[in-house]
């Protein structure tokens, strides 16, 4: 089968012909039929040599926004599906059994590192490809008549900013101020959801001008583009107080630290872009009373609403597909900041 694989430390990622998995006890084998492309499969190929060598055995099938068809129940799979079930994946794979995983939340698994249980696509072969083996039915999710493209930025664009929306909605009332810093594939999501969910008036801000014309179109109340002359204007939002939350999408030290200016008293920082931007907290570092913490994908819980959400109409996507060949192309041009919205492979 074909797969787009990072098969050697600093090079491009390949189209290459693969075998096709067969599935083992517990496991079950999706024919793929959608795949979101993330800036965190670029954050991968932009790691140092010893993390990849230590925690990513290349060649690495990329891909960890996953919907597919069951095609291959394996031995003890149990009944939950069957051969022809249109689902997305959870990506967010822990041990199944601590006290995390128990509620659903795998994402903040505790055994994950311990066990060297990787999300697919991000250490564990992914869903670049024809077929992916999925290692457990607890990690997948049926999307009915959901359209497959629509369906697989769910899994990771719509619930990681969900999953950090939820946990600041004590903050995002009437009369308060939301800022999203980076309207990318997740930024665009952040701000649907923002205005699905809440009452704030929401800011977008980009260095890209053709990302705020997106953010625009997806309901953004306001948008600046991404640096310390955006300060004033959000500021007299509310006259002078200060976003009340700020999402950074980015995750760079420029996006954290012009996010920092914006904040407010008793405001909250949630850092969910994955780069290597720290934001010092102290008495004179951020305004007094603020929350300042790191968000990392969702709940099994919170898939299944988001995807709810979006079947009923209420949450689209802006997608551009791409074939497996195109894969490279795709990477290519990420790494040139062109794409717009969320690209999706479609084998």
């Amino acid at each position: 089968m074909k797969a787009v694989q990072y098969v050697r430390f600093g090079e491009p990622v390949e189209v290459r012909e693969i075998e096709k998995p067969v599935p083992g006890p517990g496991e079950i084998l999706l024919r793929i039929t959608a795949a979101g492309v993330c800036h965190s499969d670029i954050a991968v190929q932009q790691m140092p040599k010893e993390i990849i060598d230590r925690s990513y055995n290349l060649p690495l099938t990329l891909g960890h926004e996953p919907v597919g068809v069951v095609a291959e129940l394996g031995p003890g799979a149990g009944d939950e599906f069957a051969v022809g079930d249109a689902v997305v994946v959870y990506g967010p794979w822990g041990c199944g059994t601590c006290h995390a995983c128990s509620g659903g939340a795998e994402n903040y698994c505790t055994e994950s590192a311990r066990l060297g249980i990787r999300p697919p696509g991000l250490g564990t072969p992914g869903a670049l490809a024809e077929y992916m083996i999925v290692d457990s039915a607890r990690h997948l999710v049926p999307i009915g008549d959901l359209d497959p493209v629509q369906a697989a930025p769910l899994a990771d664009a719509a619930l990681t900013p969900y999953h950090a929306i939820k946990k600041a909605m004590h903050k995002l009332g009437a009369g308060s101020v939301a800022v999203v810093i980076g309207a990318g594939g997740l930024g665009h999501m952040a701000i649907r959801l923002l205005k699905l969910l809440t009452p704030a008036t929401v800011v977008a801000l980009d260095v890209d001008p053709v990302k705020l014309e997106l953010a625009k179109r997806v309901g953004a109340d306001h948008t600046f583009l991404s640096n310390d002359d955006a300060i004033e204007p959000i500021r007299a939002l509310n006259g002078g107080k200060g976003a009340d939350v700020v999402f950074d999408i980015v995750g760079v030290q420029p996006a954290v630290e012009l996010g920092a200016k914006l904040l407010g008293m008793e405001s909250v920082f949630r850092l969910i872009g994955v780069a290597d931007g720290a934001l010092p907290v102290g008495i004179f570092t951020v305004p007094f009373g603020a929350e300042v913490g790191t968000s990392y994908w969702g709940t099994r819980q919170e898939l299944i609403e988001v995807i709810e959400m979006a079947r009923r109409g209420l949450l689209p996507v802006e997608t551009t597909t791409y074939s497996l060949d195109e894969g490279p192309e795709v990477y290519a041009r990420f790494f040139r900041n062109e794409i717009v919205g969320r690209a999706v492979v479609v084998p």
